[in-house]
């Protein structure tokens, strides 16, 4: 078999190659699209990352696609109703970075919290004035946490340490979690309105779009801290941006944003103003965020240690071998 990794770092391949030692195996930096699907479209196996684009278009190149293993946990980069009706497993890597993540909300947190980015280029001045650089602490506030799976639990378990109190909600309740952490399970709804920093840990579904938007905003204490490493698309860019102007929000740490791969560089935002492929308002929305004093954006990068990187290896070689071998695992979708 053909197997293609897509979006592969160098040290990535070594670990990658074992998995998959008797086929034919190539390895690519680039991010799979239209503009470079005919080049792979013999595979029978590809493995994409978060930022290619496997749309029905790029999906209905390839000859005779039998498997894709997304190295992510999320797959709404995957047009799962085509692979579907054509008879083609997806498989996912459903747990890899809980820890990982949950450590980059409290990077993040911190950060805004004793204004560490601020102090940091104060200081790289020669500037070393305490003007404008108080914060907060985190001890007795009220943090409330949208969904409460894997990562959403080690979010809550870290908070202990900080002494915070902790609201959930979810809709599936883990009572037993929350009796053992003194977590509160409420309606979304009461831990707006009592949370004073809300950090989101659902997945990037059609239903959970814009989960947070003006109504949610308006619910929302005055002065609240947001958090987002879930997918960009759960917050509406739009009402993040009036509110943080009205000081609803008062400061926002995002680790996703929508349509990341297009504002990466500032070329891409012309671009799509013209293949029409993008909301272009949502995309200036995101380059505004970016350069806000109060906002901290980094790249998608939650995720990114060498420890979750490797679990992330390692269950992507065992999901293409599972199913080499006629017992697929992991997967997204029925086939």
């Amino acid at each position: 078999m053909k197997i293609v990794f897509f979006e592969a770092e160098k040290w990535e391949c070594d670990i990658l190659q074992q998995a998959c030692c008797n086929h034919e195996v190539v390895f690519t930096d680039e991010e799979l699209g239209t503009g470079n699907v005919g080049l792979y479209r013999d595979a029978d196996i590809i493995s994409p990352f978060v930022h290619s684009a496997l749309n029905h278009s790029v999906l209905e190149c390839f000859e005779h696609l039998q498997f894709v293993a997304t190295r992510s946990t999320g797959y709404d980069h995957i047009d799962l109703d085509y692979c579907t009706r054509n008879s083609i497993p997806v498989s996912n890597v459903p747990v890899y970075g809980d820890q990982t993540v949950a450590e980059h909300v409290f990077a993040l947190l911190l950060a805004i919290s004793h204004k560490i980015p601020e102090a940091i280029n104060r200081t790289r001045k020669g500037d070393f004035s305490q003007k404008g650089l108080q914060g907060f602490d985190l001890q007795g506030k009220t943090l409330g946490v949208i969904g409460t799976g894997s990562i959403g639990k080690r979010v809550v378990e870290i908070a202990q340490g900080f002494r915070l109190n902790v609201l959930a909600c979810d809709p599936r309740p883990d009572d037993v979690f929350a009796d053992r952490y003194g977590v509160s399970y409420v309606d979304l709804d009461r831990l707006l309105e009592q949370s004073d920093v809300v950090t989101l840990h659902v997945p990037g579904s059609k239903s959970a779009k814009h989960l947070l938007s003006d109504r949610e905003f308006a619910r929302m204490k005055r002065g609240v801290v947001l958090i987002n490493t879930a997918r960009g698309s759960v917050v509406d860019t739009q009402a993040l941006l009036y509110a943080l102007a009205d000081g609803k929000v008062s400061a926002a740490g995002l680790d996703v944003l929508p349509d990341e791969p297009s504002i990466r560089e500032e070329a891409e935002l012309i671009r799509s103003f013209f293949d029409k492929k993008h909301d272009l308002e949502t995309l200036f929305a995101n380059h505004v965020l970016q350069h806000m004093r109060n906002v901290i954006v980094t790249p998608h990068s939650a995720f990114n240690t060498k420890e979750a990187v490797e679990r992330i290896l390692t269950t992507t070689g065992e999901n293409i071998v599972g199913f080499i071998e006629g017992a697929p695992r992991n997967l997204v979708n029925k086939h």
